[in-house]
């Protein structure tokens, strides 16, 4: 009986470790091209009737075009996901082409679902990425030309233009929809907003830094 009920527990242990460390489900037929009119609320996207899907489906053009950079981040992402490839929908990727100008960049964030690979397609990035407490060490790396750099899942990472010129990446999530959660916007531009004198307090700032803040975001 003891055995039975040992069994039993590390049975149920393995299958919550199993879900608890899952990525985007694999998908059950050769594809699920997204049905973007559909109102159906799935983990994901409805599928269309298989008999109407065509090639275009699958298919992108313009990646080669930069992005407009003319904003206060000097950056611009252009996202290949499946809401501009319907074919992705299930398969647990998303690409895009990142555009900085000089001195542009991209503030900390983190992608709760995904880990991120990046490769440097012209000029130069700052890229790194902070481990979780008790030690917060960084790990970062300035990328040239044909580099990769490869960002886990979750953890606060950033990115910064430190060429003279533009630069160019390529970028790749495992998940279809990765999320994002910047700390600027996160913390000081959400609605309803954070305590103002909690957040003094934590950051160590005076009050009124912290209202301009979020008056900001």
């Amino acid at each position: 009986m003891a055995t039975n009920i040992l069994l039993t527990l590390i049975i149920t242990a393995l299958n919550f470790l199993c879900i608890a460390f899952a990525f985007d489900p694999s998908p059950l037929q050769d594809f699920c091209v997204a049905d973007l009119t559909s109102t159906a609320r799935v983990n994901g996207l409805a599928c269309k009737d298989p008999s109407t899907v065509k090639a275009d489906d699958f298919f992108f053009r313009g990646l080669h075009l930069p992005g407009n950079t003319t904003n206060p981040l000097g950056a611009a992402l252009t996202p290949v996901n499946v809401n501009r490839v319907p074919g992705l929908n299930t398969l647990g990727l998303t690409i895009a082409r990142l555009d900085l100008a000089a001195n542009g960049f991209i503030p900390p964030h983190t992608h709760p679902r995904a880990t991120e690979i990046l490769t440097v397609l012209q000029g130069s990035l700052e890229v790194g990425f902070v481990t979780t407490g008790p030690t917060y060490t960084q790990f970062s790396k300035v990328l040239e030309k044909g580099d990769v750099f490869v960002i886990p899942i979750g953890l606060l990472h950033y990115q910064r233009n430190v060429d003279n010129g533009n630069t160019v990446v390529l970028a790749a999530v495992n998940s279809q929809n990765a999320g994002i959660i910047a700390v600027t916007n996160g913390v000081f531009g959400v609605e309803p907003q954070i305590n103002s004198d909690y957040l003094a307090r934590a950051f160590q700032l005076d009050k009124k830094t912290i209202q301009e803040l979020q008056a900001k975001f």
